[in-house]
């Protein structure tokens, strides 16, 4: 047990509570210091027996929230008030009413927001999705609400530490999968990049220590390099009169990561390691002209590259984020990102919306409106989606990441689309009406089809006829949120009947085949037949997609899996009836699945999505009908698993077991030459006897590429393996896939 000296952490509470209030001091109002001071007592009080699973007494998190809310996002006196209060309600005895009764509706509301919904989900159903959308719902009221989950989301990852590692990578995905996008959307760039590598750290840390140690690596060569490159620009912009500050910063962890992966290259081969930011200190009304000036004097000294320039000064992004980038050559023959800016421009691609409303009233009336146009349509597609939370998510997400292109109506009126839209999304952006009557489109006065995709700069013309009807095929050429939403309630009304058919078939189906209808059953349905949502399945059934005397396959399916035993495992639905299980069959100190030695008592296999060997970092999944499936945390499909169904996570890691072989893929390319083949087949079955599944080669004008299936033990002896072929003379690159 270890000592708890009370009086220490009284002190620390307290000198955190007052860097707060420092912090805070230049947004406060008169009366302010007073509430923040009523709100720190109430919550200290509420969370006074309560510690986090690092033993740090609860209130530190609350405070951290705060803090961040002010420090890095620059939120006011209600914001500070409300981070304080945030867990009040859900993990003590205070209830919403007192909190509006002692601090005001506003405060109330944001609460009720970052609350989360408790009782008992439909079998199937995904609590997380459902409290995020709940989240939602109070964004079109105040955006502080996810403001606020955002701080409060930074510090739980920055303390994942001390929670266990199921755990770990359920919150790291989660976060990855909306929390990062989120922030990316609001413009918090320093959180969003931040969130990543935080997720990067927790899922992968190997890789993450590597990047980490390799920047410290270069560290002194790169502030060498960066302080001869930015000294002919300091002298001529010193000499023409401006008053600037200039910062070399090296790239995220995460996207050097990103690009290493994307690219399959080495660390030492991602060229733009760092970017250079140039900030001016400019008036509002001479911007954008000081900005070219600049850009003009880096140009004089440096070659640019004409294909990486990027004017968000003209067109700002949707979130508000201005700013001049271009990538220019070094004297060194090394490519560098510079980026030009302003101060103000600066404040709000670091400190995102909360900036942008603070310049607001100084911006001319059509600049700021790109997060607004945003929350209107969170709030459409929030209103007109009665599906499922995940459908909903899914949506939701498609509309976070998006680069935007820039196109123009016949009357060179400027629209902005997410990357990949097409000319029937422009349909739908212009109006309802008109997206749902379009029959194809004029870009740049050439016919195209509704699907044609639209690039920067194109003018659009739709056509449209009185005959048109929307169709299910439509979903799969747009993208924005818009688009989809009124396509979606277009085709409702006749979707909702043959929905309706279908459950009944459904329901008739399984009177006569003696089962009860129940929403486990159509879970299990749903999953049999490899639908994403209940309403999906029964649509097939009703268009007759899905064959309703195929339904009898399900339950023989059923019966199969009974007869094979491990009938305890019947049980299992989540984690928390895995661990309960677990420990009846094994003793009260297991909670893990021992992959290689369980298998006799528990159903589980490994997932052909990802193939995991042993040494692989990986997780167990507790599927609605395939038993429990072990993913890598590297698997494609890890993301959405963890994120949407985090509950059905269970630990799980593999035993040293005996020598079982597991399927791995490897890819290799080089020069080639005569003998090549040869070479590469004897290291595998020679040198190392390992069977081979299946090799395939490809020769195009002197480089070789090859795939190989084969059978190997562990990741050490992939890694041995991919250490000798990488030997082989001709030899550049070998990789592995999944």
């Amino acid at each position: 047990m270890i000592e708890i000296d009370l009086a220490e952490e009284r002190k620390e509470i307290l000198k955190r509570y007052k860097k707060l209030l420092k912090m805070a001091k230049p947004v406060l109002k008169p009366g302010d210091a007073k509430i923040i001071k009523k709100a720190f007592n109430v919550s200290n009080d509420a969370h006074r027996e309560m510690r986090r699973k690092s033993g740090e007494p609860y209130i530190y998190h609350p405070l951290e929230v705060a803090l961040i809310c002010v420090e890095e996002i620059g939120l006011g006196t209600t914001s500070i008030v409300s981070a304080l209060l945030h867990d009040v309600v859900e993990d003590t005895d205070w209830e919403l009413e007192d909190i509006e009764r002692e601090f005001g509706t506003k405060v109330a509301q944001i609460i009720d927001g970052l609350t989360k919904i408790s009782g008992v989900f439909e079998y199937g159903s995904s609590q997380q999705a459902e409290n995020f959308r709940k989240m939602l719902l109070t964004l079109s009221d105040d955006v502080r609400v996810i403001l606020i989950k955002l701080a409060d989301r930074l510090n739980n990852m920055r303390t994942l530490d001390s929670m266990p590692r199921h755990k770990q990578l359920k919150i790291a995905s989660e976060t990855m999968y909306l929390y990062a996008p989120l922030a990316h959307r609001l413009g918090l760039y320093a959180i969003k990049s931040e969130l990543e590598d935080l997720y990067l750290k927790f899922t992968d840390s190997e890789t993450y220590l590597f990047i980490v140690n390799k920047i410290n690596e270069t560290r002194l060569s790169r502030n060498k390099f960066i302080k001869s490159f930015i000294g002919p620009i300091e002298e001529e912009l010193l000499s023409q009169g401006f008053k600037f500050t200039i910062k070399g910063r090296p790239k995220s962890v995460f996207s050097i990561y990103n690009k290493m992966k994307s690219q399959n290259i080495p660390f030492e081969e991602v060229y733009d390691l760092f970017a250079i930011r140039i900030i001016i200190d400019s008036e509002l009304e001479n911007e954008k002209a000081d900005c070219w000036q600049v850009y003009s004097v880096v140009t004089d000294f440096y070659r640019p590259n004409p294909d990486r320039l990027r004017d968000w000064i003209s067109t700002p992004r949707a979130n508000g984020y201005e700013s001049l980038h271009t990538t220019v050559m070094s004297q060194t023959g090394q490519w560098v990102e510079v980026q030009i800016r302003t101060v103000r421009m600066d404040d709000i691609a670091e400190r995102g919306y909360a900036a942008h409303w603070k310049y607001k009233e100084k911006d001319t009336p059509q600049k700021g409106t790109g997060l607004d146009e945003w929350i209107t349509q969170v709030r459409t597609l929030l209103e007109s989606n009665d599906g499922s939370a995940i459908e909903f998510m899914d949506d939701f997400r498609g509309n976070l990441f998006h680069d935007e292109v820039f196109v123009f109506t016949p009357k060179g009126e400027l629209k902005v689309l997410p990357n990949g839209a097409t000319a029937l999304d422009f349909a739908f952006e212009i109006h309802s009406e008109v997206g749902a009557k379009c029959i194809g489109a004029k870009v740049n006065q050439k016919l195209v089809s509704i699907n044609h995709k639209l690039k920067n700069g194109d003018q659009v013309e739709i056509l449209t006829s009185n005959k048109q009807k929307p169709t299910e095929d439509w979903l799969n050429s747009v993208v924005t949120s818009r688009a989809k939403a009124k396509i979606k309630d277009a085709l409702r009304e006749e979707k909702k009947s043959t929905i309706l058919d279908g459950k009944e078939i459904v329901q008739r189906k399984l009177r006569q085949m003696k089962m009860e209808f129940t929403s486990e059953v159509v879970e299990q349905l749903r999953a049999y037949f490899e639908t994403k949502t209940p309403n999906e399945f029964y649509y097939k059934v009703g268009k007759g997609v899905i064959d309703a005397t195929s339904i009898k396959s399900f339950k023989e399916f059923k019966e199969q899996k009974k007869q094979k035993g491990k009938a305890s495992f019947e049980k299992v639905k989540d984690e928390t009836s895995f661990t309960k299980e677990i420990k009846n069959l094994k003793g009260p100190d297991h909670d893990q699945l021992l992959i290689g030695e369980d298998m006799d008592l528990v159903d589980y296999i490994l997932a052909k999505c990802c193939n995991p060997i042993p040494g692989d970092d990986v997780f167990g999944f507790v599927t609605i009908n395939e038993g429990i499936k072990i993913h890598r945390t590297s698997c494609p499909n890890a993301l959405e698993l963890l994120s949407n169904h985090g509950n059905r996570v269970i630990k799980a890691r593999w035993t040293s077991q005996q020598q079982i072989a597991f399927l791995a893929g490897l890819r290799i390319v080089g020069t080639d030459r005569v003998g090549l083949i040869n070479d590469v087949t004897r290291v595998i079955s020679n040198e190392l006897k390992v069977n081979m599944r299946s090799i395939t080669v490809d020769s195009d004008s002197g480089i070789f590429e090859g795939s190989i299936k084969l059978y190997v033990h562990s990741t050490q002896h992939l890694e041995k393996l991919m250490s000798n072929l990488s030997k082989v003379e001709g030899i550049l690159k070998v990789t592995r896939f999944d």
